[in-house]
C-alpha cells in the first residue's frame, strides 16, 4: 500500500471519530521514526484543543486502527494539535480564516513569485485573494496552492488586541 493510499484509508476511519468528539482532521502524516513510522493525525477545533481532547483521540484512534487492522506497518500513532500557524488546506480553511495573516507557495509563479504573505481577503469556490505585502492584491486559484499557513500575529497579542 502507497503512503497516499494509507494516508487515504486512515482519513476514512479517523475522519468520523474527530467528527464525533466535535473535533477537526486537519491533516495526516507520515514520517520515519526509530525503526517504525509515525503516524500524526493533526486535529483541532474551533476554539482550540485541549491535551485532554489529543488524549482521548488517541486511545480511540489505536483501538479503531486495530480494529479494522488499517495499517500492515510498524507505526507510533501520535496526535497534535496543528500549532499556532495551522496549514491551510481546504477551502474552508481558507474562508475560516478571512481577515487574518496568511503565507502561502504556489506550485507554479505568479507574477514572478511563489512566496506570498499578507492579509487573506477572500476564499471562493476556486480560489483566494490575498492582500500581499509585496505583490499588492492577488487572486490565487486553489489548484496553485502548494502550502499555506495561518500566520498569527504575535505582536497584536502583546498589545492587548483580540480577534
Amino acid at each position: 500500500m502507497s503512503s497516499e493510499q494509507l494516508k487515504k484509508a486512515v482519513v476514512e476511519l479517523a475522519g468520523p471519530v474527530a467528527e464525533a468528539h466535535g473535533l477537526e482532521l486537519v491533516e495526516v502524516e507520515l514520517a520515519p521514526g526509530a525503526g517504525r513510522t509515525v503516524l500524526r493525525l493533526i486535529l483541532d477545533r474551533e476554539g482550540g484543543i485541549t491535551i485532554d481532547d489529543l488524549a482521548e483521540m488517541s486511545r480511540e484512534m489505536g483501538d479503531v486502527l486495530d480494529a479494522h487492522d488499517a495499517i500492515a506497518i510498524k507505526y507510533t500513532l501520535e496526535c497534535s494539535s496543528p500549532g499556532v500557524n495551522r496549514p491551510l488546506k481546504t477551502p474552508a480553511d481558507f474562508l475560516r480564516f478571512c481577515g487574518k495573516e496568511v503565507a502561502l507557495r504556489t506550485s507554479t509563479t505568479i507574477e514572478g513569485a511563489r512566496n506570498f504573505a499578507g492579509l487573506l481577503l477572500t476564499a471562493g469556490e476556486d480560489g483566494i485573494e490575498i492582500e500581499d505585502r509585496s505583490h499588492g492584491r492577488l487572486r490565487v486559484p486553489y489548484g496553485l496552492i502548494q502550502k499555506a499557513n495561518y500566520e498569527h500575529d504575535f505582536a497584536r497579542d502583546f498589545r492587548g488586541e483580540r480577534d
